[in-house]
């Protein structure tokens, strides 16, 4: 048997918890050996037996015989900490936002590609459920030509509380907490925009950071818009995706039920993981207007077709990091993808100060943004 890989795990809060340590712990070839936390390390070797708890988080991500560094820390400390870990030789799992500027960003990719060394981000939600079939539809043509796609990730927490995530600085606000999946998702499905237009906020009473984002994505070829919405203020939250095409609509409700199984320690991978039994809602439009012209439609109108939801599937990340490195298979979530979401977010930001949409392009030679003046 090979021996596993030795897995480092950078911080331990809310998404190191919850996703990281339990998806490594469950992932056949990979070994969770240090947790770099300033908690209690009783309780953490009580919870991980085996593991050593390193208070110093830069000693952690250099420490000898640790062939991967997955970073869970705050935003604005991903950079330093992941450079430092490709500096050291490791492989490096960063969990999203990839890093709080584009200049962080491309450092990383170049750093990764010049010492040959995988590096990753964190994107878990092209496994969800819902998106899968969304993607799964979309890519066996029943819509036809999407023409308007909506994603919307939306919590609901009015009243600002005290933490590095809605205070100002680096980093902060729901655009870098949410927006990264929003983006990732659109562009794994539709490719880069040529334009975006951001309109960010603070709605609630008493905001320092971004609590409200809405961005378009607008495309020339085809036609398309797809519109990326998040807020704290959705006490009913709308539907997760609405994807309107040619032949027909496509509608999703809730979130998808991993994150809420990870919370309940249920072992990610298990019997029943990542099934969800709510269906996704189908309208052909012949069904929904007979009366438009259509060769032989002969069919009355009726409700909504339900389209079994895929499930979710979480654990293929950290499988696909494990065969990466010890197999040379592909990348789950190359730097490269993760560096067109921030130059994405980048220009978002861009445009919402500014006021207006800015045209977006990507070298293909230097991959740098081109945004209009």
């Amino acid at each position: 048997m090979n021996t596993p890989l030795q897995v480092a795990l950078i911080g331990h809060g809310y998404v190191g918890r919850t996703f990281h340590a339990p998806l490594i712990a469950a992932t056949p070839g990979l070994r969770l050996a240090l947790i770099a936390s300033s908690g209690d390390p009783t309780a953490l070797q009580a919870r991980w037996p085996g593991v050593r708890v390193e208070p110093d988080y830069l000693a952690a991500v250099t420490a000898d015989g640790i062939d991967l560094v997955v970073i869970a820390t705050p935003n604005d400390s991903h950079h330093p900490l992941a450079r430092a870990a490709l500096l050291a030789g490791k492989a490096v799992v960063i969990d999203k936002p990839f890093t709080v500027t584009l200049d962080e960003a491309e450092d990383l990719v170049a750093l990764a590609r010049d010492r040959g060394q995988l590096l990753s981000v964190f994107h878990n939600r092209r496994w969800d459920g819902d998106f899968l079939t969304v993607q799964a539809q979309i890519a066996a043509g029943t819509l036809g030509e999407v023409r308007e796609f909506v994603s919307r990730f939306d919590r609901f927490d009015p009243i600002p509380r005290d933490r590095w995530r809605e205070r100002p600085g680096p980093g902060a606000g729901l655009w870098y907490d949410l927006g990264p999946h929003l983006v990732d998702q659109a562009l794994c499905l539709f490719g880069a925009p040529d334009t975006i237009t951001g309109d960010l906020a603070h709605l609630r009473d008493g905001s320092e950071a971004v609590d409200f984002a809405q961005v378009t994505l607008g495309y020339t070829a085809p036609m398309r818009r797809v519109v990326l919405h998040c807020t704290r203020l959705a006490a009913l939250p709308a539907p997760r995706f609405e994807v309107h095409g040619q032949l027909g609509s496509l509608v999703s409700d809730g979130l998808d039920v991993q994150e809420d199984q990870l919370k309940l320690d249920l072992t990610p991978g298990a019997s029943g993981w990542g099934e969800d039994p709510r269906a996704l809602r189908w309208m052909d439009w012949r069904d929904a207007a007979p009366h438009l012209p259509y060769p032989a439609n002969t069919r009355q109108p009726r409700e909504a077709r339900a389209v079994p939801r895929l499930p979710g599937h979480y654990p293929a990340y950290y499988a696909g990091i494990r065969d990466a490195l010890n197999q040379g298979a592909p990348n789950p979530v190359t730097a490269e993808s993760a560096l067109l979401t921030m130059q994405v977010m980048d220009v978002a930001m861009r445009s919402a100060e500014q006021g207006r949409t800015l045209g977006f392009g990507v070298s293909r030679h230097t991959s740098s943004v081109l945004a209009s003046s």
